[in-house]
């Protein structure tokens, strides 16, 4: 069977097509700039060649329609028709409290979704034009909502409730949901696996770290808590989000600059985090570049966004009553041995005896970073959420 899915984002869509029964990638790639100048898409074949085609994509029906086009062609295509797609998968951001599990998407479930669309206005809308694309290109085709929040659907009452007055709470939905659940979901499955945990008897500890960044902590297979709340801007400091913030600091700010609640929003979510506060990039590379260099407020950066996740994790081990293994994910935490490096020092008092030679060796692949006396692993496990929405989309449209 073979399953595309799509993730699509305010200017960019993101696709894989996978065969399931192969456990192959028959093709992915991405658009970028859609709506702007320069638009272009990135293509990968299933040998690795790459092609980059450039166009005016104005919006992401004709960017998905580029894609489709794309997967059948003569010359880099992988399929010969589009009849070969079994069903289509897409990433969808925010299912409230509506949705705990993945679901096939009928008109009922979309008009679910478009009245979350306040609760996540930055993301949904283009997770809902993917849909709606396909429905219009490919109207008789099955397609599956995955949800980012579903996995934390497990979070009991007093983790997930905020401290406001409760009918904000029951007319609003105003709580915690969390988000980036499918690469935690993933990630702590296939670390209870390749550590050789009992998933339904282990406490691990998933750090999903990249321009977005999230801490889950999950015991026995379910979210019990995790860093990010009613939406994508609280917990840990982020690429261009501030992560938490005091509500009178804001309203502070607000005031002084006399900006109102969308200016605000875009200040908060597109201007702080590592870019607002070290001036160079919301990249950690490129910050990182900075510290060598020693720009002072990349030092700074970079020890905020290290010290806030060590926080959490010891916020977590105490939530969870200890640990068995801490995960990290993600582009940042794949890929920049400094970041876990700073994470994990001085952690031997609760059990952590990392190898930090074997560390600094260590990119991008699955790897665990602690020594054999350890009592805590820690390990690296690369996410693949495009995977676990075709594994979702393959479960269900089997029983149809």
């Amino acid at each position: 069977m073979k399953i595309l899915v799509i993730n699509c984002g305010s200017s960019s869509i993101k696709y894989k097509l996978f065969d399931m029964e192969k456990h192959t990638v028959l093709g992915q790639g991405g658009i970028e700039k859609v709506g702007m100048k320069g638009s272009f898409l990135k293509h990968e074949t299933e040998d690795g060649q790459n092609v980059m085609l450039e166009g005016e994509i104005l919006e992401h029906q004709i960017g998905i329609e580029y894609i489709l086009g794309v997967l059948t062609s003569e010359k880099y295509g992988c399929i010969k028709s589009l009849e070969e797609i079994n069903a289509v998968g897409h990433r969808v951001v925010h299912g409230g409290e509506g949705f705990n599990t993945s679901v096939l998407i009928t008109d009922r479930v979309i008009g679910k979704l478009e009245e979350f669309i306040d609760m996540a206005p930055l993301h949904n809308p283009p997770n809902l034009a993917g849909i709606y694309a396909i429905t219009e290109l490919m109207p008789d085709i099955p397609q599956v909502a995955v949800f980012d929040t579903a996995f934390h659907q497990t979070m009991p009452d007093y983790a997930y409730m905020y401290a406001i007055p409760y009918q904000l709470y029951t007319k609003h939905g105003v709580r915690r949901y969390g988000f980036h659940g499918t690469s935690h979901r993933f990630v702590s499955q296939r670390a209870a696996e390749f550590l050789g945990l009992n998933p339904n008897n282990s406490k691990i500890i998933t750090c999903h770290i990249g321009n977005g960044c999230s801490v889950a902590a999950i015991k026995n297979g379910k979210s019990v808590d995790t860093s990010m709340g009613f939406t994508p801007i609280e917990g840990l400091m982020m690429g261009t989000r501030t992560g938490d913030i005091g509500l009178g600091a804001a309203f502070y700010i607000m005031e002084k600059e006399m900006i109102g609640a969308a200016s605000a929003s875009t200040l908060f979510n597109k201007h702080s985090g590592l870019l607002g506060i070290t001036g160079v990039s919301s990249d950690m590379r490129e910050v990182m570049k900075a510290c060598e260099e020693g720009n002072e407020r990349a030092i700074l950066g970079v020890k905020m966004y290290t010290y806030r996740i060590k926080k959490y994790i010891g916020a977590y081990m105490a939530a969870l009553g200890g640990v068995d293994a801490i995960v990290f994910t993600g582009g940042v935490g794949e890929n920049s041995s400094l970041v876990r490096a700073k994470v994990c020092e001085d952690m031997e008092y609760v059990g952590v005896d990392f190898d930090f030679e074997l560390n600094e060796e260590s990119r991008g692949k699955e790897i665990i970073l602690t020594k054999p006396s350890s009592k805590i692993k820690v390990a690296v496990v690369p996410t693949n959420e495009e995977f676990m929405i075709a594994s979702d989309s393959l479960e269900i449209v089997s029983k149809l």
